[in-house]
């Protein structure tokens, strides 16, 4: 039986892909990569290219990354339909995603449209901050710590609600809304808890502790993310 394998590449390495995704790329009929703009690169795809076979079919797909819950609703509807067809045509398909496949991704969208009508196989991938941790060194948890993942796109409410309840406070997609982040670190006074990485695992990387020098207006890359560890008094 043919199946359906949502894969995580990791956060931006090759070399960080794990051995199981990287023999199940070697072994796919069909690869949807998704497109963030139409005939925009992938960096997913960039990421697996040394894993993938030049038998593969490659489907790169538009998802819109727009508010517009119809517009977004009705894309994941054609792309799932289509990898069924794949499937149901004794193929097995996959489909790739930065990072970590249960972390903020556009395959859970697709995974609930098509679970229950095909058979699907989930393979982790390394997250964003996990990976970060590593490279800097900075254990996100121990004993009895709390820790908290949210985008800054959640607004100033839960934001700062996180940053008062927990010790370890994840603040992905930084970028959109670097202003607002540093008022609120301002504001529970941890600016100097606060790591900022953008592009971690890529040849841009670029590490910045503490947040009292950044110009919030500044433009940062897309893939920011910020780590606020808080110290034993705080």
């Amino acid at each position: 039986m043919a199946k359906f394998y949502g894969i995580g590449t990791g956060p931006g390495d090759s070399k960080l892909v794990t051995i199981e995704a990287a023999e199940r790329l070697g072994k796919l009929a069909i690869l949807y990569t998704p497109q963030p703009k139409k005939g925009g690169d992938s960096l997913a795809k960039k990421i697996v290219a040394p894993y993938l076979k030049d038998s593969l079919i490659i489907k790169e797909r538009h998802f819109p990354m727009s508010y517009n819950k119809e517009e977004k609703k009705l894309a994941w509807e054609e792309i799932a339909a289509e990898i069924k067809t794949d499937i149901n045509q004794g193929h097995d398909v996959g489909f790739i995603t930065l990072g970590d496949p249960m972390i903020f991704s556009t395959y859970s969208y697709l995974l609930e449209l098509l679970k229950g009508e095909v058979e699907t196989v989930t393979l982790a991938g390394i997250s964003s901050f996990a990976n970060i941790a590593s490279r800097i060194e900075l254990p996100l948890v121990m004993e009895e710590e709390s820790f908290a993942v949210i985008p800054v796109t959640a607004g100033p409410e839960k934001i700062e609600q996180a940053l008062n309840l927990f010790d370890t406070i994840v603040l992905m997609k930084a970028a959109s809304n670097l202003p607002l982040v540093k008022n609120l670190l301002k504001k529970t006074n941890l600016l100097d808890s606060a790591v900022v990485v953008s592009d971690v695992a890529m040849s841009t990387e670029k590490i910045i502790y503490g947040m009292r020098e950044i110009n919030p207006e500044e433009k940062m890359s897309y893939f920011t993310t910020i780590i606020v560890k808080k110290r034993k008094e705080q």
